[in-house]
């Protein structure tokens, strides 16, 4: 473990510190506008500590900093250690895919506009990213049909430039034959800043420059010059055309979103040029660190604009304001050359931009999550890490994960899903509406589901019968508050009939911490099933897994397998617990509003609602609207109309007096 350093032999200055343990190697590196106040923060009682942070300190051997003059200069310097050594305890962004750029190759004497991956190099102008590798290659092929600058390699180049004759993309005029002289420099150079600003977003002024050029080839009966101008500029608005998103205003900025959990997030980078939408960059983070949104922010636009292809632009939109703005913005302001602003939008063109940003990184988030399970190798790779994990008997081919939601003891309920061969089964997922617990008790809810679901694992396992079609757990027939999400239809067996809980699972998994496991524990011991159904517990605090037996909950490695997809069903479950219990709410209030007028049953309330698209439209609706609907009595509308509409009831008694007081 690391040993304090004297505090008087720490400067009280800016800088960056470097956690490094025994055999050399970085293990953390940090900035602070207070190296001595920042390092003293570490050398406390470990239990303070986060325990990412805890553990780093116990593989430290020493610590090491280095001053600088200015907390700017510190984070950039953090940035630049980051990069060199890589360490394990820090945050660690990566592209989450490798995006495709459109490159013009600037430093060469003939440009030639590609589209390239991968690093990036000098005496290159780059454009994008782009998420659709064909939809930025159909640009391009749009505009080389009126702006036919050369696309091919320089050895082809230099080839047909020693032989005196041109390729077959001239003859086709699809390029303009700089290898053979047939254009000058002047003229070559003005279509490639035309196809710049078009790919920088700068379309109006090239619009306007191009009709003014055909207006004038026009009146000089210059006639095949103005058709090829007026093929340019159609060209151009048709590759435009392809762009979506675009601000009300020609502004520069870019768009940050972010969607995260305790362990990974997911961050979306838009690019508005000119006021519109050029290119988008995707990164993944792995949270090493415990760090909140603001602090996330922080190190993700200093990483992001570190190597800028796109350049800094004047404003930055993001979620939430980083942690350290003051040197956030100061180091953004060194890249730029200029003043920038980091803002949260409120409201209008741009709120609804940075919507956009963070329904792509919620996108982006959940298709990472999934693709780690996505092929037989890596669930048979998760299976087996978990059965090495907890210990059990066999690979959990069958995972049954349970949750609770409620709203303050209201509209109680319970989900269960299942996962079989790490894939989820949504035809045995199941609801439950707790019916015996009052009140608020997410301990006695989650005993009354288990003990539910067990038992009827033992009576049909006691009885050898399958239940048919049409029985109690079907959609629409619940059966004690059970219900049933089946988007395929049940899981059927020969001659029509099904099996509901007649699969034991492999693992029972409950979403909570120690109270939960020892509640599922407490169920199996009383129905006999202990030694036959292994039980564990996933906390979100920290991503603990309890299991019986140990007294300090595990802690699976990070990036395992395993811990994916315990996280996998443990999301899911909470999602299908949370859709019920919001569907049971709406449905109560629903009703409630509605109940009490005369001659309206359940089919025309239903009916009604879908009508007007719910119980906001009704409200909204006229007495002579309701009256005037073909299929509903005109004495039910007018019902309806004053049951919505009728005034509060007058006050009597204490309340009376109350009021009459009050009002005095």
């Amino acid at each position: 473990m690391v040993t304090r350093p004297p505090p008087s032999t720490i400067p009280d200055s800016p800088g960056s510190y470097q956690f490094v343990d025994a055999e050399g190697r970085v293990l953390y590196v940090g900035k602070a506008k207070s190296l001595r106040q920042r390092l003293g923060a570490y050398f406390q009682d470990p239990q303070l500590l986060a325990p990412r942070t805890a553990q780093m300190v116990a593989q430290a051997d020493h610590v090491e900093w280095v001053v600088v003059d200015s907390e700017a200069e510190a984070l950039l310097l953090e940035h630049n250690l980051i990069q060199q050594h890589q360490p394990r305890f820090n945050v660690r962004l990566k592209d989450d895919k490798s995006y495709p750029w459109l490159a013009v190759t600037v430093g060469d004497e003939w440009p030639r506009p590609a589209v390239v991956r991968g690093r990036k190099r000098a005496g290159v102008r780059y454009f994008g990213p782009y998420p659709n590798v064909g939809a930025i290659r159909g640009t391009l092929d749009l505009l080389l049909r009126s702006y036919p600058l050369r696309t091919c390699s320089d050895a082809k180049f230099r080839t047909h430039e020693r032989l005196g004759r041109p390729c077959l993309l001239f003859h086709i005029e699809r390029c303009c034959g700089p290898c053979v002289g047939r254009v000058g420099h002047e003229e070559y150079g003005a279509m490639v800043e035309d196809v710049m600003g078009f790919l920088a977003g700068r379309t109006a002024p090239l619009e306007q420059a191009l009709e003014r050029a055909m207006g004038e080839a026009a009146a000089a009966l210059e006639f095949e010059r103005a058709a090829r101008l007026r093929d340019r500029l159609e060209a151009v608005r048709a590759a435009d055309a392809v762009r979506q998103m675009e601000l009300d205003r020609p502004e520069d900025l870019d768009v940050v979103g972010v969607a995260e959990d305790e362990l990974e997030a997911a961050v979306q980078v838009f690019h508005v040029r000119a006021g519109k939408v050029v290119g988008r960059l995707g990164l993944l983070v792995d949270k090493v660190e415990d760090l909140t949104l603001a602090e996330l922010l922080g190190r993700v636009l200093v990483d992001v604009y570190a190597d800028a292809a796109n350049g800094v632009p004047p404003q930055v939109l993001v979620p939430e304001l980083p942690a350290d703005l003051d040197e956030t913005t100061a180091y953004l302001r060194s890249r730029r050359g200029g003043p920038v602003a980091v803002r949260v939008p409120r409201r209008g063109a741009k709120r609804a931009l940075a919507d956009t940003a963070a329904r792509n990184a919620h996108e982006a988030f959940v298709r990472h999550r999934l693709a780690r399970m996505a092929d037989h190798n890596s669930r048979a790779r998760a299976l087996e890490a978990l059965q090495q994990a907890l210990e059990l008997p066999q690979a959990p081919l069958r995972i049954e994960c349970y949750d609770m939601s409620h709203l303050q003891g209201t509209d109680y309920v319970g989900s269960m899903v299942v996962f079989e061969d790490a894939l989820a089964k949504k035809q045995d997922y199941r609801h439950f509406r707790v019916a015996t617990v009052p009140g608020n008790d997410d301990y006695a809810a989650m005993e009354e589901v288990l003990t539910r679901r067990l038992t009827a694992l033992l009576e049909e396992e006691g009885s050898g019968t399958e239940e048919p079609d049409g029985g109690a757990g079907q959609p629409g027939q619940p059966s004690a508050g059970e219900v049933q999400e089946s988007p395929g239809g049940g899981a059927r067996l020969g001659g029509g009939t099904r099996r509901r809980f007649a699969y034991p699972p492999q693992l029972l998994l409950l979403d909570g911490g120690l109270g939960q496991l020892h509640v599922g524990m407490r169920v199996l011991d009383r129905l006999g099933l202990a030694d036959r159904v292994p039980i564990a517990a996933l906390a979100k605090s920290f991503e603990e897994v309890y299991v019986p037996g140990r007294a300090e909950p595990l802690r699976l490695p990070r990036q395992s397998e395993a811990l994916y997809l315990l996280q996998q069903v443990r999301d899911e479950a909470h999602r299908f617990a949370v859709s019920y219990h919001r569907t049971l709410r709406g449905k109560r209030m629903t009703a409630s509003a509605l109940d009490g007028v005369p001659g309206l049953g359940p089919r025309r309330r239903a009916r009604l609602l879908e009508q007007f698209g719910g119980l906001g439209g009704l409200r909204a609706a006229s007495r002579d609207e309701l009256v005037a609907v073909s299929w509903l009595p005109a004495s039910v509308g007018a019902a309806v109309h004053a049951h919505l509409h009728a005034p509060l009831a007058p006050a009597t008694g204490t309340n009376r007096a109350l009021r009459a007081k009050v009002g005095a």
